[in-house]
Parts: structure tokens; C-alpha cells; sequence
């Protein structure tokens, strides 16, 4: 059944090193149903492989249609004997951005789907054609590591996969490896619809266009993957937590680097001490970092403080803006923890807030060769757990894992080395084993 797909290695590049189960996300549209149909030929190749597929549809509820072509995936995966299950968008939709909460309630509900099976693994049927109009659309933009593309895989949440083998395979070939089936697929309308960016994108590319934008892909994605893997052997080698929130390392070492490792470094350096989503702008970025460099001084940048005191150039979150809320599962506090909730009630009535100066007994400061004034901004920036506005010392139930601010919820493969690297250097989460025996771009 696998035909002229049968060249696709990356479904045997999964690890199936306990892993019984997997989610195979099914909207009904031609790439996803092309999907399912290859993964489970090839499941019935090996059955050695004690791979169950989970084919989920997430309704959006964005369209009344979309109900019924749930119902026709079930029917479909009923015909192969594949479980199905539906997840549904429920509550109210924001009235802007709203192509981008779709696809952030798509991946919580498809990750949950994963869970609740028992399954770390979730494939995507995302193709080359999407490859392409991805990298068109951040080329327009100004490019950048953006350049890459789409992951083959990115870790979400430190808990789940999602994994895209079909990368490599051309839209209009899995149709007519449908078509040659008799399978008949749904169309999504917004794909020609001109309102959406990305079906515009997608009438303009010519094929001569289509093969420059792979290739620019596979060789930006190449170039983000070896700088990625120089910047995290320099975190290993001179990153370090001086104190909590504090990170520091030598001016020495960092002078010694080259020019491409320095700027990115501090870069991911910034945003991981200040929380940020984003790395901040490369040139001004860039021109705090030469200032530093040349003498002591202090600045601040994407809410993160990085300050030069001797011979070293420390960083910290900024005392501003500093939120409290309600403890809750899988929350993220200020883009810099993750909270973790096991085996409270509902009504905990746990929340978290920034310690702040007046909590910060003289007992709390370590070495005293550190900077006094930096530590003690750094650990003020620092959760504690608050019930009825009196501080916890610790609570049994509730824990908060550092994480690093622009992959606090998706680490692209391409960056998976140096998070895993800077996130120990933070003494952040562990990031769990890639899940593949062997892997290759594109």
C-alpha cells in the first residue's frame, strides 16, 4: 500500500522504546487523511512495533461544518479499525489573532489527547508545500532563523511530540495516492480563501520558486542547527547560576567567541532571564553587549537587567511588571516557571507572586564575593506561593520548574541541543529524549 511512499524513513526512525501508543491528528483534509492511511500500512509492515494509533479530530467550532466532517474521520477510521476521538474549542473566541489561538487550542487539545492515551507522540501531516509557504511568508517578513521552516519535530510543553515525517512529500502527490485509492478528502475552504495570507502565498509560487525555497530551508535550517549547537557547548562551558535568577559569565570568554556566537548567546541569555517570548532586537542587543564588553555598566532589555561588575556580565528579570496569579496546572508564571499542581482541591486557593524585597532576610544571600545589590534584585524577581497573602515556605502539591522563555511551550528540533543545554545551565526542566533513533532534516 505504501507504493512510491514506501522511500519515507522517518516513520522507521521513530523510537518505539516504551511507546504503545500514538495520536495521528485527522482533520479529513487530503494530507492528513494521506497520513493516516501511510502510518497505518506501515504499522501493519511491522508488527513487531506495538504502536496503537489514536486518529483525532479537533473541532474548532469556528465553522458549522465542521461537526459532520468530524463525524465522517470517525466513519473513515472506524473502516481501518483506528480509534477515534474528537476534541472540541469550546468557550469564547477572541475577536483578533484569531488563526493564531486556533492553532495554540489545536496543539493544547491534541497534546491532551496524546496524554490522556498515554501517548508522547502526536504526527502532523504538515507537507513540503506548507514547508514552502511558511518559509515565503518570514521571508516577507525579514527571515532570519525563522528561515528554517517547520520543525521536523517540536517538543510541546516538555511533555509531547509532534512529529511531521511527511516534510519531505509534495501535497499534490498524496493526493494522487488518495486519488488512486478512491479516498475522497474534505477541502478546507479557507486553503483557497485570498483573506488568508498563506492561501495567497500559496496561488503565487511558481515550481521554480517552490524548489529556491526548499533548498533555502534545508540550508538555513543547517546553519540555525550548527550555530545552535556552538552556543550551547559555550553555555556548558561558562554559563553559570550564580544565584537563583542569576546568570553570569566571564567577559573573558565571551570576547573569545566568536562574533555570531556572542550576539545569539546574549540574545537567548536576555530573554531567558527576562521571560520574554521573543528574542530581543539583534542590533540593539548586539550594541548592549559591545558596551558591556569595552566597561562596566547596566542596562536593560527585553524586562531582563544584564550588568557588568568586574569581570563578569551578570543578568536578571527586571523588578517591574511582575505578575500573581491563581497556582495552576501546567500554568506558566511570567514565561520563566512552570507550575505544576498534583493532588489539590480546586478551591486550593494557592497563588503565585514575585517574592519581593521585603521578604529577602540577610540569611537568604549567598556568597558574598557576588554582587549584593544584583542578587538581591534577582531573588526579589523570584515565585514564592502565597495562600490568603501570607508566603509558603513550600507546599506539597504544587512545584515550579524553570523554563526558558522563548521554548517555555514549543522547542523546535532545530533548537533542541542548545535548550536543552541552556536549560540545564538554569537548572530548568529535563528535557526528555528526542524520540527518534536517527534524524535528518527535510
Amino acid at each position: 500500500m505504501l507504493g512510491r511512499f514506501s522511500f519515507v524513513p522517518e516513520f522507521s526512525a521513530i523510537d518505539p522504546a516504551g511507546r504503545t501508543a500514538a495520536v495521528v491528528a485527522v482533520s479529513g483534509g487530503g494530507d492528513s487523511l494521506a497520513l493516516l492511511l501511510l502510518l497505518d500500512a506501515f504499522l501493519r509492515q511491522r508488527p513487531d512495533l506495538p504502536l496503537r494509533l489514536l486518529a483525532v479530530t479537533v473541532d474548532h467550532g469556528l465553522r458549522p461544518e465542521a461537526a459532520e466532517e468530524a463525524r465522517q474521520v470517525a466513519a473513515f477510521c472506524a473502516n481501518l479499525g483506528i480509534p477515534h476521538r474528537v476534541m472540541r474549542w469550546d468557550g469564547p473566541k477572541p475577536a483578533s489573532r484569531i488563526s493564531e489561538a486556533a492553532r495554540e487550542a489545536r496543539q493544547r487539545l491534541l497534546a491532551q489527547a496524546a496524554t490522556d492515551a498515554g501517548a508522547d507522540i502526536v504526527f502532523l501531516a504538515h507537507t513540503a508545500d506548507d514547508q514552502v509557504e511558511t518559509v515565503a511568508m518570514r521571508m516577507a517578513r525579514g527571515g532570519g532563523r525563522g528561515l528554517a521552516g517547520i520543525a521536523p519535530a517540536t517538543l510541546y510543553e516538555n511533555r509531547v511530540w509532534f512529529l511531521r515525517p511527511l516534510l519531505g512529500a509534495r501535497r499534490a502527490d498524496l493526493r494522487s495516492f488518495l486519488a488512486e485509492r478512491n479516498v475522497r478528502w474534505i477541502e478546507d475552504p479557507s486553503n483557497t480563501n485570498p483573506r488568508y495570507e498563506r492561501a495567497r502565498v500559496r496561488q503565487a509560487l511558481s515550481e521554480e520558486e517552490i524548489a529556491r525555497l526548499l533548498a533555502v530551508a534545508r540550508d538555513a535550517a543547517e546553519r540555525r542547527e550548527a550555530l545552535g549547537r556552538e552556543v550551547a557547548a559555550w553555555f556548558q562551558e561558562y554559563l553559570r547560576l550564580s544565584a537563583p535568577g542569576l546568570l553570569s559569565f566571564p567577559v573573558s570568554a565571551m570576547r573569545a567567541a566568536p562574533r555570531d556566537v556572542q550576539v545569539y548567546a546574549f540574545r537567548l541569555l536576555l530573554a531567558c532571564a527576562g521571560g520574554a517570548s521573543q528574542l530581543p532586537d539583534e542590533s540593539r542587543a548586539s550594541a548592549m553587549l559591545v558596551q558591556l564588553l569595552e566597561e562596566p555598566g547596566r542596562a536593560t532589555l527585553s524586562r531582563a537587567i544584564a550588568a557588568r561588575q568586574r569581570d563578569r556580565i551578570y543578568l536578571c528579570r527586571e523588578g517591574r511588571n511582575l505578575p500573581r496569579q491563581s497556582a495552576e496546572n501546567g500554568a506558566l508564571w511570567d514565561n520563566r516557571f512552570r507550575v505544576r499542581v498534583h493532588g489539590l482541591p480546586a478551591d486550593h486557593g494557592v497563588a503565585i507572586a514575585p517574592r519581593g524585597r521585603e521578604r529577602l532576610p540577610e540569611t537568604d544571600l549567598p556568597d558574598g564575593a557576588l554582587p549584593t545589590g544584583l542578587v538581591r534584585a534577582a531573588l526579589a524577581a523570584e515565585p514564592v506561593l502565597e495562600r490568603n497573602g501570607e508566603a509558603l515556605p513550600s507546599l506539597d502539591g504544587v512545584c515550579l520548574q524553570r523554563v526558558i522563555g522563548p521554548w517555555a511551550t514549543l522547542v523546535p528540533s532545530f533548537d533542541y541541543d542548545l535548550a536543552a543545554a541552556l536549560s540545564s545551565a538554569i537548572g530548568g526542566e529535563i528535557l526528555p529524549a528526542k524520540p527518534w533513533l536517527c534524524h535528518k532534516q527535510g
